[in-house]
């Protein structure tokens, strides 16, 4: 009789297959008639979906999450740490001018559809990146033109040497040029997915990495599962779930009652359950990010560096930790986290004086105040857990000096894309570091290179020679020393011009089961999760 109903029960299986093609279905089935009790399956819950799963054609940290998880880059970040390492290049080296790169590429690696990994698909990678008139060229490669300076930019050519040697000419020195190859937006995809997919590419990612895709419902959940063959170890978890959860209460209660493993975007107010409860654990991250007001210096009045300055004048961010951010936060001084070595120590906030506020607004012609709007995101983000409370902050805090702030509240998609193109007069924004490369926050958040409608990620869309001058000049120089001092320089002058206002620096919070073990917290928050293990 039980050998009936074990073929009654396939049966049904294999045709709710057939007949549903519905993933929360098949994964449901899948667990109930597959997986053994040694499958690990890890859940993550999280308050934002991705965007993109395509990381070439994104910025966006929770679509990073996800694909550092999917791709392998040339080279990456040891664990936990700063250091570059080997990854999918074994080794490498550069001409004494720092123009010519040759990476020996790793053996016997594949992608996750089969098919082999060597230099004619690297190559084939960097062709679509930077070449804008590639067929595959489809979707804003907006990480490309940031770090390269547009398409194809600094780089001369890409050139496939031998099946494992990869050859690429810069027209100038770059100093971040490694530091730059090892961040998500760098992760090496199929040629024949992207061939296959192209456009539709987003939904059907195939890399190298620990694992691989297998469902999306959007704005629901992303399953991953283990790549049986990465190159490095075989992973120890079987599937990995991202899971959406916008809800701070809901996301913590789930962590506690076991149904999800780890919990990111978390407040200060979730502190005490998690660490009065023996089953969970807190992993904070270091200061590696800054939380900032962008301005946009192309629209009156923010046009006039007096009325900047005025209302970098009426924010008290002392005040403002202790209401927003429960002290768990620090000043922002200068855009530079203080963990990266160009830190300026010396530059001093624009002080709370509502006086000098009023005064620089009477000289700039506004002494009666005016109006203006200020964006602010519908979800939580690691620099700006409590989006909608900074927001009232700083409409409170203005009106102190006659401005009257509007707030609009965008959804994270749409606002990330109008930003871009500079629709926006204030709007609340951050950056989270992709490598330790000062050039990574500075280039990106204030060069006129990267003030291009559409492509933009300099938000004030801010222009200054003398700024372009020293950015130019510190990625083209190797001394260190050197490097350091034109940063300083290049801080001083941008504390002055205040073309955005930096707010603070987030210490992320992300709670855990205590079943999850192996988890090194990474600097800059993309982490694969190949080492991770289920002790239940």
């Amino acid at each position: 009789m039980k050998r009936y109903i074990v073929i009654f029960a396939i049966a049904v299986f294999g045709l709710t297959l057939l007949l549903f093609k519905n993933e929360p279905v098949i994964s449901y089935l899948k667990d109930l008639f597959i997986k053994s009790p040694s499958y690990k399956r890890l859940v993550i819950g999280r308050a934002n979906d991705a965007i993109s799963l395509d990381p070439s054609i994104t910025t966006e940290s929770e679509s990073f999450k996800v694909t550092a998880n999917i791709y392998d880059t040339l080279v990456a970040y040891e664990k936990g740490g700063s250091e570059l390492i080997p990854s999918l290049a074994e080794s490498w080296k550069s001409s004494e001018d720092g123009l010519t790169w040759v990476f020996k590429l790793r053996k016997g690696v594949k992608f996750h559809d089969g098919t082999r990994f060597d230099a004619y698909a690297a190559a084939f990678n960097f062709e679509r990146w930077m070449n804008s008139d590639s067929p595959y060229h489809t979707g804003h490669f907006s990480y490309w033109s940031y770090n390269f300076g547009g398409f194809p930019g600094i780089v001369k050519s890409v050139v496939a040497l031998s099946d494992y040697s990869l050859e690429i000419i810069l027209k100038k020195p770059y100093a971040p040029f490694l530091s730059t190859l090892a961040t998500p937006p760098f992760g090496i995809s199929s040629p024949e997915a992207i061939m296959k997919y192209n456009e539709k590419y987003s939904e059907h990612p195939i890399g190298t990495g620990p694992f691989k895709f297998q469902s999306w419902v959007r704005e629901q959940t992303i399953i991953l599962e283990r790549n049986e063959n990465y190159w490095k170890s075989k992973p120890n978890l079987n599937e990995i779930e991202f899971k959406v959860i916008p809800s701070n209460i809901d996301r913590v209660s789930q962590l506690e009652q076991g149904i999800i493993h780890m919990a990111d975007n978390l407040t200060t107010d979730d502190l005490e359950n998690i660490q009065n409860n023996p089953e969970l654990k807190v992993y904070m991250k270091p200061f590696f990010n800054v939380g900032y007001l962008a301005l946009n210096n192309t629209k009156e009045p923010l046009s006039k560096i007096e009325v900047r300055q005025a209302i970098s004048h009426l924010i008290n961010k002392e005040q403002l930790i202790d209401e927003v951010f429960n002290k768990y936060a620090r000043p922002a001084n200068t855009f530079i986290p203080p963990v990266i070595w160009v830190y300026h120590e010396n530059i001093y906030d624009f002080e709370y004086n509502i006086t000098e506020a009023k005064r620089l607004l009477e000289k700039a012609g506004f002494s009666n105040g005016f109006t203006i709007k200020l964006w602010v995101m519908d979800s939580p983000r690691v620099y700006f857990p409590k989006p909608m409370l900074l927001a009232e902050f700083i409409k409170e805090s203005l009106s102190e000096g006659d401005i009257n702030v509007e707030i609009e509240r965008l959804k994270w998609d749409e606002y990330i894309e109008r930003i871009k193109f500079g629709e926006h007069e204030m709007a609340l924004m951050g950056w989270n570091g992709d490598n330790v490369d000062p050039d990574n926050f500075l280039y990106t958040l204030l060069a006129s290179e990267n003030a291009k409608p559409g492509l933009a990620s300099n938000y004030a869309f801010y222009k200054n020679p003398e700024v372009d001058m020293l950015l130019t000049q510190a990625r083209q120089v190797s001394d260190q020393a050197f490097r350091k001092s034109l940063y300083r320089k290049l801080q001083e002058i941008v504390k002055e011009d205040a073309p955005s206002i930096p707010l603070v620096h987030t210490m992320p919070l992300i709670g855990a089961r205590k079943a999850v073990t192996g988890y090194v917290p990474q600097l800059t928050g993309e982490e694969a999760f190949e080492e991770l293990d289920l002790i239940e």
